[in-house]
């Protein structure tokens, strides 16, 4: 691990903290883009992976028993669909193809958050259809890039619940999708020695993240800190495509 390395993935990874401590994941999607200007896609989603289990697992505490379970029904098989397919797919794409895929992902993320800020004067209600096909999609994008955050915000923000309950669900939905993800990545080979060691490394930088989410949920304003963090996430998603694009 490099100098280089380091410097984009200790803010990567602090943000990931931060934004499932206190955000309900809306910056998921930050960590995998920022890593993989640093070092091949493939090798950043594997290393990320213990350190989202982490995020996930010092969260549960401060939102146990608060999530959603009408919505967990509907979204979890879903997930099972998505992390499948991400599983089967795995083998067939290419290094360049998950950078450009995960530009665009990064890039899409920012522009579907614009959309669904803008929810409906009145709260939807939860859909089976909808609920299980965005959550599929959630778990192939959550497998390839660590970057389901999208499709869930697209099914759970419209239904405006209470916010300590919308991030409850959600922290729980991706901490049964990263445990799910850890047989397929072992068993495709992902792990290794160094990788693990990198992931148990940069782990106390997550963890300080969720606690530093968690205190400031009530001590800043939301709307700023998501127009920085996205317009940093784009600018990301940008330079992914353009070096990819060019080959």
């Amino acid at each position: 691990m490099t100098l280089d390395f380091f410097l984009v993935a200790i803010p990567a990874v602090l943000l990931t903290g931060v934004s499932k401590g206190g955000f309900g994941g809306a910056l998921g999607g930050i960590a995998v883009p920022l890593m993989a200007l640093a070092m091949p896609p493939t090798q950043a989603a594997a290393l990320m992976l213990p350190i989202l289990c982490m995020a996930d697992i010092t969260g549960l505490r401060r939102f146990y028993g608060k999530w959603d379970v009408r919505n967990l029904k509907i979204m979890l098989p879903g997930a099972l669909l998505g992390v499948l397919a991400g599983s089967l797919s795995f083998g067939l794409l290419s290094e360049r193809f998950i950078a450009l895929l995960i530009g665009a992902i990064a890039i899409v993320f920012v522009l579907l958050n614009g959309l669904t800020a803008r929810a409906a004067a009145h709260p939807a209600p939860a859909a089976a259809g909808k609920g299980v096909v965005l959550s599929a999609i959630a778990g192939f994008t959550s497998f390839v890039a660590h970057a389901g955050g999208p499709p869930i915000m697209m099914y759970l923000l419209p239904q405006q619940m209470e916010k300590v309950r919308y991030i409850a669900t959600v922290n729980l939905f991706f901490l049964l999708t990263n445990a799910i993800k850890l047989l397929p990545y072992a068993l495709l080979g992902q792990f290794s020695l160094a990788s693990l060691g990198t992931s148990l490394l940069l782990a106390p930088v997550v963890v300080l993240g969720v606690f530093l989410g968690i205190w400031l949920q009530d001590k800043v304003n939301h709307l700023w800190f998501y127009r920085i963090a996205r317009l940093g996430l784009l600018a990301t998603g940008v330079q992914l495509l353009l070096e990819n694009w060019r080959g």
